[in-house]
């Protein structure tokens, strides 16, 4: 008689991260699977396959090693239309994605089933986390008798408190102006926000890539908000690694692997310290060609040394062949006038790298949440030019609440072409007036607020040691 077959015991606890497909998102949730990857945990990303390629490709601040610790799924869903970014849209936000966003929301939580399903034969416990853009992961997490579900929101607290209520007591408080959402956002897309539960908590609980010491009233009333229905917040932020600032380069010990050093850190170690302006705009906005114009304009003739990110907005598999760039002819000629003070960059670039150098002065940003975390942890005061979403709020909130920057172009005249005259003119308050060395006071402040809530005692530590004793308990 053949020996039973030894049981073999179930893992402990899988977890599910399942990020919404745009790079912002996809790249916070990619920083959170590594963080819970390195405290031990079984974390399976799962995305459609070009973007788990995408993620992975666009890792900052990860050596290999880490990356190599997670489980990458792949999420098949139906083909998409993919064409190019609109830069001349009279609405910046990013339409063109779209027909990728429907497809995902539509035909992704089939295969996600099959995946949470077969974690669940093999794990006492499955933890799905999801973009809180999106809630079918949640329903899907519902249906397995050992599964969970918590939302992560990867934008501020303050934005998102505005957005549900624009009368909250604390958005009232604090003076500023509340875009409508129909300024920002396509109908097509806040369609999309609402079939999905217009960013509800439809689990166990809701983490935030935020901390305190910069959305401290916002995230305790959320806190309470939660409780009421028995439901958990951890503000766990920021996400993004956070580098020593140095005047050379970062630390050895943070430096990312898995591509050699981008040929513009060496240029930055030549430049002296607080002289360079980094200018970059996401990658879901695309200036149109006169704006372009105008800000070449503005750098060219200001003398300041500068790093210009110019890359029109991702399309929904950036993989796709784009064909020529638009810029090539106006930045040949730029780059032979501005040899020596200054680099373009029309590819990926290494933000994190280029935010924690010391010869990195302050930051032209479309205040993208993502972006205005990496720039905030480094020290770096913003020039706020928002495009579209959570953006003309963040701009009001980091300048006009935090006292960190300098608004560049005020969402009033977003619709307009900003001068290069204009543009000159707020450089130099920047750099060199007494309301830009405020900023720049403040921005330092705040890194070290924030820098303190991620290090270990600290209030972003703490919720997230929380939240892993929690999920594994």
């Amino acid at each position: 008689m053949a020996p039973a077959a030894m049981e073999v015991a179930p893992a402990p606890v899988a977890v599910v991260a399942v990020p919404f497909p745009a790079q912002g998102h996809l790249n916070q949730m990619l920083h959170l699977s590594l963080l819970l990857a390195s405290r031990g945990l079984d974390v399976h990303y799962a995305a459609p396959a070009p973007h788990v390629r995408q993620a992975r490709a666009r890792v900052q601040g990860w050596d290999a090693r880490a990356v190599r610790s997670l489980h990458f799924a792949t999420l098949d869903i139906p083909p998409y239309a993919t064409p190019p970014p609109d830069p001349d849209s009279p609405v910046a936000f990013p339409g063109h994605l779209q027909p990728l966003f429907d497809a995902f929301c539509d035909h992704a939580g089939a295969p996600l089933r099959r995946l949470l399903e077969e974690l669940a034969a093999s794990h006492h416990r499955v933890v799905v986390v999801h973009d809180n853009l999106v809630a079918f992961p949640a329903s899907e997490a519902s249906r397995l008798p050992n599964g969970d579900a918590y939302a992560l929101q990867c934008v501020g607290q303050s934005f998102g408190a505005g957005f549900k209520n624009p009368s909250h007591r604390l958005v009232r408080a604090l003076g500023l102006p509340v875009p409508s959402p129909e300024s920002f956002l396509t109908e097509e897309f806040m369609e999309l926000v609402a079939r999905q539960g217009g960013l509800s908590v439809p689990g166990a609980g809701l983490l935030l890539n935020s901390c305190r010491a910069l959305e401290g009233e916002f995230i305790d009333a959320q806190a309470e908000t939660l409780s009421l229905d028995g439901k958990k917040l951890f503000s766990i932020g920021p996400l993004n690694p956070v580098l020593e600032l140095d005047v050379t380069t970062p630390a050895p010990s943070v430096q990312p692997q898995p591509q050699p050093r981008h040929e513009c850190m060496d240029w930055l170690d030549k430049q002296p310290t607080s002289s360079v302006l980094y200018l970059c705009f996401g990658t879901m906005t695309s200036l149109p060609g006169k704006q372009i114009e105008e800000l070449a304009g503005a750098l060219q003739s200001c003398e300041q040394r500068f790093i210009w990110v110019l890359r029109d907005a991702d399309r929904a598999d950036i993989f796709a062949e784009a064909g020529e760039s638009r810029h090539a002819k106006l930045m040949s000629e730029f780059t032979r006038r501005t040899e020596g003070r200054g680099l373009v960059i029309t590819g990926w670039a290494p933000q994190l790298e280029i935010l924690a150098h010391g010869a990195t002065a302050a930051f032209v940003s479309h205040c993208g949440w993502n972006s205005l975390l990496e720039g905030l942890s480094h020290g770096k005061p913003i020039l706020a030019w928002p495009m579209h979403s959570d953006q003309p709020w963040n701009a009001g909130y980091v300048c006009g609440h935090l006292k960190a920057g300098i608004v560049m172009r005020p969402w009033e005249k977003s619709r307009e072409t900003l001068p290069a005259k204009e543009i000159q003119e707020v450089i130099k308050r920047a750099i060199d007036s007494d309301e830009g060395i405020a900023a720049q006071s403040a921005a330092k402040a705040l890194a070290e607020d924030v820098r303190a809530a991620v290090a270990n005692g600290g209030s972003s530590w703490a919720d997230m040691e929380e939240f892993v004793g929690r999920i594994t308990k």
